[in-house]
């Protein structure tokens, strides 16, 4: 149920607000590989839900764009 609504909370944004959120998405998977290398990170399983919620908000953005195009 708890991706179902991320989900459903993406569709209702702009395109403009879901380029925001994949960009904050890149930079945290960003700083959780960086943790990761330097051994700082506990909860590694939070890169493979990151990298999941970008596909997610890639897969959105690409379906409201066929949609005005």
């Amino acid at each position: 149920m708890k991706i179902n609504a991320f989900v459903e909370d993406l569709r209702t944004k702009s395109a403009a607000e879901l380029n925001e959120e994949l960009v904050a998405a890149k930079k945290e998977l960003f700083n959780l590989r960086f943790q990761n290398a330097t051994n700082q990170l506990d909860n590694t399983s939070r890169i493979k839900e990151v990298r999941k919620n970008i596909a997610r908000i890639q897969t959105v953005l690409t379906q409201v764009q066929a949609q005005k195009g």
